[in-house]
């Protein structure tokens, strides 16, 4: 019995021994991990910051530090407010939300996954800068620790408003030119109209008055039938070119009979059926409106002779909420989502811009053909 009391004695002590061996081995290896984790923290580029669920700070890496332009062992400790201002933090009301602790920054969860937010950072120097962040939480015996991984955004949004203002500008002057290039019609227009126009029409009354004298040969009259064919054909392709340049059924009739007789031309040089619903007295705008939506209508019928292959065209204007609505259907082949964006689409591209210089909105969709639907608001004077 002593014999095998000493057996089962010295088998305890053996797994005794083991346990405490796997258990040091354990120890040491959780040691190194978080180790390891402090290392990656204290060397990442990130600022990287851990608080409590009361926002004290827990731990702070030196990037953390100089990014607000302090130590480390100042931070540490202390709110997190005094680096990130709650009157500063950005609330996102969209989507489910949950409250960062008890700091009024809002954090989308998806599951377990962080979420970006941007704030506003507090250097000690009190100098603000923009901050993007992502923020994540674990249990940690029972309490729960909340991780901000922070980067400095100052460079990126100084290079995005520049972009931003860029873009304005580009818009601005896009918008001046259509403006210039409309005016330099009209007047080139006029001129063709008024000028050479009336000098070809008192030709040809001269040539009338020539020809009812008589008395000339049968030379002379082929010669002066001649002349008259020419003059007529001037006269025409001058008034043709006159209203390419700009229609003068903009400036003797308006916007409703600038439409019709632009949907008459395209149904008589077509053979495609088009129709107008609108109502003459909606359509009495200034001149800058009625251009642009000409101009788009008249864009719209090109490209539809071009590359829908339709058979019928509706257009449509009404009025609505302070906005003109304008649709134009066709029943072609539609439009392909790729063709939207090419940079070869001036058609489509210079139908934006003019919707854009007058602050609407522009829709592309194909739905058994083509469908543009735009809307334009209106100016106070014209909703009046």
């Amino acid at each position: 019995m002593s014999r095998i009391r000493s057996l089962l004695l010295l088998g305890a002590a053996a797994v005794a021994v083991r346990l405490s061996w796997r258990m040091g081995w354990q120890c040491a290896r959780a040691a190194a991990v978080t180790k390891r984790s402090r290392g990656i923290i204290q060397h990442a580029s990130d600022a990287i910051i851990s608080t409590d669920e009361q926002q004290h700070i827990l731990l702070v890496n030196p990037s953390a530090a100089a990014m607000f332009g302090t130590t480390m062992q100042a931070m540490q400790g202390t709110p997190l407010a005094h680096y990130i201002p709650r009157d500063q933090r950005h609330q996102a009301g969209n989507g489910a939300v949950q409250y960062f602790g008890d700091t009024g920054i809002r954090m989308r969860m998806k599951g377990r996954r962080t979420s970006d937010y941007a704030v506003t950072g507090l250097k000690a120097s009190g100098q603000h800068f923009p901050l993007e962040g992502t923020i994540s939480s674990l249990a940690e015996n029972g309490n729960r620790i909340y991780t901000i991984i922070l980067r400095d955004i100052t460079e990126r949004k100084q290079v995005q408003e520049q972009l931003e203002q860029s873009y304005s500008q580009l818009r601005e002057l896009s918008a001046a030119l259509q403006t210039i290039r409309e005016e330099e019609r009209k007047h080139i227009a006029r001129e063709l109209h008024d000028d050479l126009g009336q000098l070809l029409a008192t030709l040809r009354g001269d040539l009338a008055l020539l020809q009812r004298q008589g008395n000339h040969s049968a030379a002379a009259r082929k010669l002066q039938k001649g002349m008259d064919e020419l003059l007529m054909s001037a006269i025409t392709s001058l008034r043709r070119i006159a209203s390419n340049l700009r229609p003068r059924a903009l400036d003797e009739g308006g916007l409703y009979f600038a439409l019709e007789s632009l949907r008459h031309e395209f149904e008589t040089r077509n053979n495609i059926a088009c129709t107008l619903d609108a109502n003459e007295e909606e359509l009495i705008l200034d001149d800058a409106y009625s251009t642009a939506i000409f101009r788009i209508a008249q864009e719209a019928l090109t490209n539809i002779t071009r590359h829908a292959e339709a058979r019928k065209v509706a257009l449509s204007l009404y009025r609505k909420d302070g906005a003109l609505h304008i649709t134009i259907h066709d029943d072609g082949r539609g439009i392909a989502e790729k063709d939207m964006d090419k940079a070869s689409s001036f058609g489509l591209i210079g139908m934006r811009e003019r919707v854009w210089a007058l602050h609407g909105d522009i829709a592309i969709a194909s739905d058994g053909g083509t469908r543009i639907m735009i809307r334009l608001p209106l100016p106070p004077q014209e909703t009046a």
